[in-house]
């Protein structure tokens, strides 16, 4: 595994990316310069969880809506993280292809 910018294995600051959700992975962003594989996995915990959160605030009202919302949302973080430490570069259908057209698109 390769060194990041951060000091840590690609495959463990991937893994922390996903670890608080899309927080983890704005710490990440604005940590990681150099490491293509930590700073995608950095963006796609922020378009996932960012999205999930939002999702969870308005359905908050909706009890049976919320915890499915919340179901997804645990399997896919487990999953993400799991994908990450193993040093995989998963994407995720849209999240995934949005994270790459925005990390070409950030100038670092």
């Amino acid at each position: 595994m390769e060194k990041t910018s951060t000091g840590l294995d690609e495959n463990v600051a991937g893994l922390l990316c996903y670890v608080l959700g899309w927080v983890g992975g704005l710490v990440f962003i604005l940590l990681e310069k150099d490491n293509r594989f930590v700073r995608f996995h950095a963006m796609q915990s922020i378009i996932v969880f960012g999205i999930i959160n939002i999702v969870l605030i308005v359905f908050f009202w909706i009890p049976f809506l919320s915890w499915i919302v919340g179901g997804i949302a645990f399997a896919l973080w487990i999953v993400l993280m799991v994908k990450a430490y193993q040093g995989e570069m998963y994407k995720l259908p849209v999240a995934g292809d949005l994270a790459e057209k925005w990390l070409g698109q950030i100038k670092t």
